[in-house]
C-alpha cells in the first residue's frame, strides 16, 4: 500500500509540473501531498480525510501533516487545481484509447435521506427530487452523468439535479473525444439536434438507444450492438457508484460535490496507474 501511495504521489507530480504549477516556496505541505492525501482517502479510507492523514503521517511520507482545519482549508483552495489535474489525466487516457469508444451513463448520489429531505442543509428545492427507473427508487440529491471508455474508465462527469432529465447532460459536458470515436448511451439521452452536431462538426458517433416511438429508428444489427456494448458498460458504471460510500459527509453544497469528484478521480487513478 505504502507503494501505491508513493506512485500516486509521483504521478501527480509530474501531472503539476507538466502545467508548470507554481506554488509558495515557504509551505510546508505541498499541492502534490494534499491532493495525493486526499486521493489515499478516496481509494483505501472511504473518503475519511482524517485516516488517510494520520495513515500518511505516521508512516513517515508526508513529514509535515498540516492540521484538520488547516488540510480543509487548503483543500478548498485548491478545488479548480484538482479538477484540471482530473481533465490532464482523462486527456492522457483518451490518447491512450485505441478502441475509440466510449459509453454515457448516470448514477444518483443523495445528500439526505428521503425522510430528512425538509431539514437538509446543503440543498433546498423539488428540482433536486430524482427518480432512477432502472434501480426502482427515489433519492434527493444529483444525478452524475459520466463518460466513461469501454474499460470502464472515467473521462469526464457532470453533476445535473435529480429531476433534470439526462439529455441535458449532454449540453453540459465537453465530449471531447477523438475524431472518429463512438459514443453509447441509452434512450435517456435522446436529442437529435446534438447528434447532428458532434457528427457534422467533430466526426463523432452518439449512438443513442432508440425507443419504440423513435422518429429516428437505427437499423436492428445498430440497436443490438448498442444493446450488447451498454450491457458490457453497465457492469463498469455499478463498480464507479459502489466506489462511492454510502453516505458523504459534507458541510457545503461545494464541498459534497468535491468530494464526489475526487471519488471519480481516485477510481480513475486506481484503474491506471495502481
Amino acid at each position: 500500500m505504502i507503494n501505491k501511495c508513493i506512485a500516486i504521489y509521483v504521478f501527480i507530480d509530474d501531472l503539476l509540473k507538466d502545467i508548470e504549477h507554481n506554488e509558495p516556496t515557504n509551505r510546508n505541505m505541498s499541492d502534490a501531498e494534499v491532493i495525493t492525501t486526499v486521493l489515499v482517502s478516496a481509494i483505501y479510507f472511504s473518503g475519511h480525510h482524517e485516516k488517510a492523514m494520520s495513515f500518511m503521517g505516521s508512516t513517515g511520507m508526508i513529514k509535515h501533516m498540516l492540521s484538520k482545519s488547516r488540510f480543509n482549508r487548503r483543500l478548498h483552495l485548491i478545488r479548480e487545481l484538482v479538477v484540471d489535474l482530473f481533465f490532464q489525466l482523462s486527456a492522457l487516457i483518451k490518447k491512450l484509447n485505441i478502441s475509440s469508444e466510449y459509453s454515457i451513463d448516470s448514477f444518483p448520489i443523495h445528500t439526505c435521506d428521503n425522510i430528512r429531505i425538509a431539514n437538509s442543509k446543503l440543498i433546498q428545492g423539488e428540482i433536486y427530487r430524482g427518480k432512477k427507473v432502472s434501480m426502482r427508487r427515489y433519492f434527493y440529491g444529483y444525478n452524475v452523468h459520466v463518460l466513461c471508455t469501454a474499460d470502464g474508465i472515467p473521462v469526464e462527469y457532470t453533476f445535473l439535479p435529480g429531476r433534470s432529465h439526462d439529455s441535458n447532460a449532454l449540453k453540459q459536458m465537453p465530449l471531447q473525444v477523438p475524431s472518429g470515436s463512438i459514443i453509447y448511451a441509452d434512450n435517456a439521452y435522446t436529442n437529435y439536434s446534438i447528434e447532428d452536431m458532434l457528427k457534422d462538426a467533430e466526426n463523432i458517433d452518439l449512438l443513442v438507444a432508440r425507443k419504440s416511438d423513435s422518429k429516428r429508428k437505427h437499423e436492428p444489427y445498430v440497436e443490438y450492438l448498442i444493446s450488447s456494448v451498454r450491457k458490457r458498460i453497465e457492469t463498469s458504471f455499478s463498480e464507479i457508484s459502489n466506489f462511492l460510500p454510502k453516505k458523504i459527509h459534507a458541510v457545503t453544497e461545494f464541498g459534497f460535490l468535491l468530494k464526489v469528484v475526487i471519488f471519480i478521480f481516485g477510481y480513475a487513478i486506481s484503474r491506471t496507474i495502481l
